[in-house]
Protein backbone atom coordinates (compact mmCIF):
# COMPACT_ATOMS: atom_id res chain seq x y z
CA UNK A 1 0.00 0.00 0.00
CA UNK A 2 1.07 3.49 -0.63
CA UNK A 3 1.90 5.68 2.34
CA UNK A 4 -0.87 8.09 1.33
CA UNK A 5 -3.54 5.34 1.33
CA UNK A 6 -2.21 4.16 4.73
CA UNK A 7 -2.90 7.58 6.13
CA UNK A 8 -6.50 7.54 4.82
CA UNK A 9 -6.93 4.00 6.14
CA UNK A 10 -5.65 4.97 9.60
CA UNK A 11 -7.88 8.06 9.68
CA UNK A 12 -10.97 6.00 8.72
CA UNK A 13 -10.23 3.36 11.35
CA UNK A 14 -9.59 6.03 13.98
CA UNK A 15 -12.87 7.76 13.13
CA UNK A 16 -14.78 4.45 13.27
CA UNK A 17 -13.20 3.61 16.62
CA UNK A 18 -14.09 7.09 17.91
CA UNK A 19 -17.73 6.61 16.88
CA UNK A 20 -17.83 3.18 18.54
CA UNK A 21 -16.23 4.60 21.68
CA UNK A 22 -18.77 7.46 21.78
CA UNK A 23 -21.69 5.01 21.32
CA UNK A 24 -20.24 2.78 24.04
CA UNK A 25 -19.94 5.77 26.37
CA UNK A 26 -23.57 6.73 25.58
CA UNK A 27 -24.83 3.24 26.37
CA UNK A 28 -22.70 3.16 29.51
CA UNK A 29 -24.21 6.46 30.68
CA UNK A 30 -27.73 5.15 29.95
CA UNK A 31 -27.10 1.95 31.94
CA UNK A 32 -25.49 3.90 34.77
CA UNK A 33 -28.45 6.29 34.88
CA UNK A 34 -30.95 3.41 34.78
CA UNK A 35 -29.10 1.60 37.58
CA UNK A 36 -29.39 4.67 39.80
CA UNK A 37 -33.17 4.17 39.99
CA UNK A 38 -34.57 2.45 43.04
CA UNK A 39 -35.30 -1.26 42.42
CA UNK A 40 -38.77 -0.78 43.91
CA UNK A 41 -39.42 2.00 41.42
CA UNK A 42 -38.29 -0.23 38.58
CA UNK A 43 -40.56 -3.05 39.81
CA UNK A 44 -43.51 -0.63 40.04
CA UNK A 45 -42.82 0.62 36.50
CA UNK A 46 -42.62 -2.96 35.27
CA UNK A 47 -45.89 -3.81 37.03
CA UNK A 48 -47.59 -0.79 35.43
CA UNK A 49 -46.32 -1.79 32.02
CA UNK A 50 -47.50 -5.39 32.51
CA UNK A 51 -50.95 -4.16 33.56
CA UNK A 52 -51.11 -1.83 30.57
CA UNK A 53 -50.05 -4.68 28.26
CA UNK A 54 -52.81 -6.91 29.68
CA UNK A 55 -55.40 -4.16 29.15
CA UNK A 56 -54.22 -3.59 25.60
CA UNK A 57 -54.38 -7.33 24.88
CA UNK A 58 -57.90 -7.43 26.30
CA UNK A 59 -58.89 -4.50 24.06
CA UNK A 60 -57.46 -6.28 21.03
CA UNK A 61 -59.35 -9.47 21.90
CA UNK A 62 -62.57 -7.50 22.43
CA UNK A 63 -62.07 -5.82 19.06
CA UNK A 64 -61.52 -9.19 17.39
CA UNK A 65 -64.72 -10.54 18.97
CA UNK A 66 -66.63 -7.48 17.77
CA UNK A 67 -65.23 -7.89 14.27
CA UNK A 68 -66.23 -11.56 14.29
CA UNK A 69 -69.78 -10.69 15.41
CA UNK A 70 -70.31 -7.93 12.82
CA UNK A 71 -72.02 -10.17 10.24
CA UNK A 72 -74.47 -11.39 12.91
CA UNK A 73 -75.10 -7.83 14.11
CA UNK A 74 -75.82 -6.76 10.53
CA UNK A 75 -78.36 -9.57 10.17
CA UNK A 76 -80.00 -8.56 13.45
CA UNK A 77 -80.21 -4.93 12.30
CA UNK A 78 -81.82 -5.99 9.04
CA UNK A 79 -84.29 -8.20 10.93
CA UNK A 80 -85.11 -5.33 13.32
CA UNK A 81 -85.66 -2.99 10.37
CA UNK A 82 -88.00 -5.48 8.67
CA UNK A 83 -89.93 -6.49 11.79
CA UNK A 84 -90.06 -3.38 13.97
CA UNK A 85 -90.46 -0.71 11.30
CA UNK A 86 -93.93 -1.05 9.85
CA UNK A 87 -95.04 -1.18 6.24
CA UNK A 88 -96.37 2.27 5.24
CA UNK A 89 -99.52 0.75 3.73
CA UNK A 90 -100.70 -0.71 7.02
CA UNK A 91 -98.75 1.31 9.62
CA UNK A 92 -101.60 3.53 10.81
CA UNK A 93 -104.14 0.75 11.29
CA UNK A 94 -101.57 -1.55 12.95
CA UNK A 95 -100.54 1.17 15.40
CA UNK A 96 -104.11 2.12 16.24
CA UNK A 97 -105.04 -1.53 16.74
CA UNK A 98 -101.96 -2.20 18.88
CA UNK A 99 -102.55 0.85 21.11
CA UNK A 100 -106.25 -0.06 21.50
CA UNK A 101 -105.31 -3.60 22.57
CA UNK A 102 -102.71 -2.37 25.06
CA UNK A 103 -105.17 0.18 26.51
CA UNK A 104 -107.92 -2.43 26.75
CA UNK A 105 -105.65 -4.96 28.52
CA UNK A 106 -104.51 -2.31 30.98
CA UNK A 107 -108.01 -1.00 31.68
CA UNK A 108 -107.70 2.47 30.12
CA UNK A 109 -110.39 4.14 28.00
CA UNK A 110 -108.74 5.27 24.80
CA UNK A 111 -109.56 8.65 23.25
CA UNK A 112 -108.75 9.85 19.76
CA UNK A 113 -105.33 9.21 18.29
CA UNK A 114 -103.55 11.85 16.22
CA UNK A 115 -100.78 11.09 13.75
CA UNK A 116 -98.13 13.41 12.36
CA UNK A 117 -95.77 12.14 9.70
CA UNK A 118 -92.28 13.44 8.83
CA UNK A 119 -89.68 12.03 6.42
CA UNK A 120 -86.26 11.43 7.92
CA UNK A 121 -83.67 12.85 5.55
CA UNK A 122 -81.24 10.30 4.02
CA UNK A 123 -82.54 7.40 6.14
CA UNK A 124 -85.25 5.82 3.96
CA UNK A 125 -87.70 5.83 6.88
CA UNK A 126 -90.60 8.03 7.92
CA UNK A 127 -91.02 9.22 11.50
CA UNK A 128 -94.53 9.04 12.84
CA UNK A 129 -95.48 11.06 15.91
CA UNK A 130 -98.52 9.68 17.73
CA UNK A 131 -100.59 11.69 20.18
CA UNK A 132 -103.23 10.04 22.35
CA UNK A 133 -105.30 10.63 25.48
CA UNK A 134 -106.66 8.00 27.82
CA UNK A 135 -108.58 7.89 31.08
CA UNK A 136 -108.20 5.38 33.90
CA UNK A 137 -106.49 4.85 37.24
CA UNK A 138 -102.83 4.95 38.19
CA UNK A 139 -102.22 1.19 38.02
CA UNK A 140 -103.83 1.10 34.55
CA UNK A 141 -101.42 3.81 33.39
CA UNK A 142 -98.46 1.78 34.69
CA UNK A 143 -99.80 -1.35 32.96
CA UNK A 144 -100.24 0.60 29.72
CA UNK A 145 -96.65 1.88 29.78
CA UNK A 146 -95.46 -1.64 30.55
CA UNK A 147 -97.54 -2.88 27.59
CA UNK A 148 -95.86 -0.32 25.33
CA UNK A 149 -92.45 -1.62 26.40
CA UNK A 150 -93.47 -5.22 25.70
CA UNK A 151 -95.17 -4.52 22.38
CA UNK A 152 -93.69 -6.06 19.25
CA UNK A 153 -94.07 -2.63 17.65
CA UNK A 154 -91.28 -0.11 18.09
CA UNK A 155 -92.39 2.90 20.18
CA UNK A 156 -90.37 5.71 21.71
CA UNK A 157 -92.14 7.47 24.56
CA UNK A 158 -91.49 11.13 23.85
CA UNK A 159 -93.80 12.91 26.28
CA UNK A 160 -96.07 11.83 29.11
CA UNK A 161 -98.48 14.05 30.99
CA UNK A 162 -100.77 13.01 33.82
CA UNK A 163 -103.76 15.09 34.91
CA UNK A 164 -106.61 14.42 37.25
CA UNK A 165 -109.83 13.49 35.50
CA UNK A 166 -113.47 13.49 36.56
CA UNK A 167 -114.45 10.85 39.07
CA UNK A 168 -111.03 10.68 40.76
CA UNK A 169 -109.27 9.03 37.81
CA UNK A 170 -106.24 10.06 35.82
CA UNK A 171 -106.08 11.44 32.31
CA UNK A 172 -102.97 10.32 30.45
CA UNK A 173 -101.80 12.41 27.51
CA UNK A 174 -98.84 10.91 25.75
CA UNK A 175 -96.79 11.41 22.68
CA UNK A 176 -95.02 8.49 21.05
CA UNK A 177 -92.74 8.19 18.08
CA UNK A 178 -92.29 5.28 15.77
CA UNK A 179 -90.96 4.76 12.28
CA UNK A 180 -92.03 2.99 9.15
CA UNK A 181 -89.89 2.00 6.23
CA UNK A 182 -90.24 3.72 2.91
CA UNK A 183 -89.29 0.68 0.84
Amino acid sequence: MKPHSWKIWKTAITAALAVLLAADAGFGFFLWHASRQNPESLRADRSKLETQAKLLKADVLRGQRIRASMPQAGKECDRFYREAFLDPGTAYSEIESDLDQIAEKSGLRMGAIQFKQKDVKDRDVTELTIGAQMDGNYSSVIQFINGLERSKKFYLLQDLELQSAQGGGIRLALQLRTFFRNT
